[in-house]
């Protein structure tokens, strides 16, 4: 039996949300909506006593899944290793399809966030680059070619 429906989106906890949120939004996301959570529901799901939480809801153009960020007001967060590789367990890449990989790539550089290597090419058929995002996050930016 298949428990699951739709994939609906992907969470990311951050320390700086309107930062992390701008630059999700420079790479063309949409905000769909933002919000607070605190109470028994989010301390019942997250486990955390006390957890009240400020949430940033974005949406890709084509309406498909959805991104969303997290910052706690209570407690503090805890630091995650800003420095992660690939091959860190965990959650270690956002993907998004660009346009134009150069142009995205040029962007981010201009805020201030740079390649983690290249920009590779994968059998004529797509172009690739991670960019080390806001807080650490790596954002994998790919085009299609050929």
């Amino acid at each position: 039996m298949a428990h699951v429906q739709r994939f609906d989106h992907i969470g990311i906890t951050v320390a700086d949300l309107d930062s992390v949120t701008a630059f999700f939004v420079g790479l063309g996301l949409e905000v769909e909506g933002t919000g607070s959570v605190e109470g028994e529901f989010v301390e019942t799901v997250c486990g955390i006593p006390g957890a009240h939480c400020e949430i940033v809801m974005l949406r890709p153009p084509d309406g498909g899944s959805r991104l969303e960020l997290a910052a706690f007001v209570t407690p503090d967060h805890v630091p995650g290793s800003p420095t992660a590789m690939a091959n860190e367990l965990g959650l270690r890449n956002v993907s998004f399809e660009v346009g134009d990989l150069q142009a995205a790539v040029d962007a981010v550089a201009a805020d201030g966030y740079g390649l983690i290597g290249g920009i590779g090419e994968y059998e004529n058929s797509v172009r690739m680059a991670y960019v080390r995002g806001p807080e650490g996050i790596i954002v994998s930016l790919f085009e299609q070619i050929g």
